[in-house]
């Protein structure tokens, strides 16, 4: 990602972060890559997540709006997932251990099915969340996002 994509976003955006834990490495790698973008913005992390990237984040000399919920399995994908009902969350970067069980993975699925239903870009891999975070539509005054149409298909 060049300077001048970091540099276009003027719309803050409140950025949501869940990582497992076989992939924090790979979700603080990501947040240090974009440390000058997600400086710009508001982040929701789930508790050592956000731990991580602030600690990451403050070694590098970036200073960044973190708000730590619980950690994933004590609730904190529950607690973003409401938000992102009540519409809070403009965007969510959730890193999935797709190798291996999660004891808590009904609330991993409620997580990602509240982004669908309420029509938040959730990106599961870096390559997606560095596509969705550069985005050239977040500033876009003429263009809003569709709403998502729950109705059968008629031919």
């Amino acid at each position: 990602m060049n300077n001048e994509n970091k540099q276009r976003m003027d719309k803050q955006l409140t950025i949501a972060l869940v990582a497992h834990d076989n992939r924090k490495s790979d979700m603080v790698d990501w947040a240090v890559f974009n440390a000058d973008m997600l400086s710009k913005h508001k982040l929701i992390c789930t508790g050592t997540t956000g731990k991580l990237i602030q600690k990451a984040l403050e070694n590098k000399g970036v200073e960044v709006d973190i708000t730590c919920m619980n950690s994933g399995p004590m609730g904190g994908d529950a607690e973003i997932a409401a938000l992102v009902v009540r519409k809070k969350i403009n965007l969510a970067v959730f890193l999935i251990d797709d190798l291996n069980p999660q004891p808590h993975e009904a609330d991993i699925q409620m997580l990602l099915r509240q982004c669908r239903v309420h029509n938040v870009p959730i990106a599961c891999n870096r390559y997606s969340a560095d596509l969705m975070i550069t985005s050239t539509l977040w500033d876009k005054e003429d263009y809003t996002p569709s709403e998502p149409r729950y109705i059968k298909f008629n031919r």
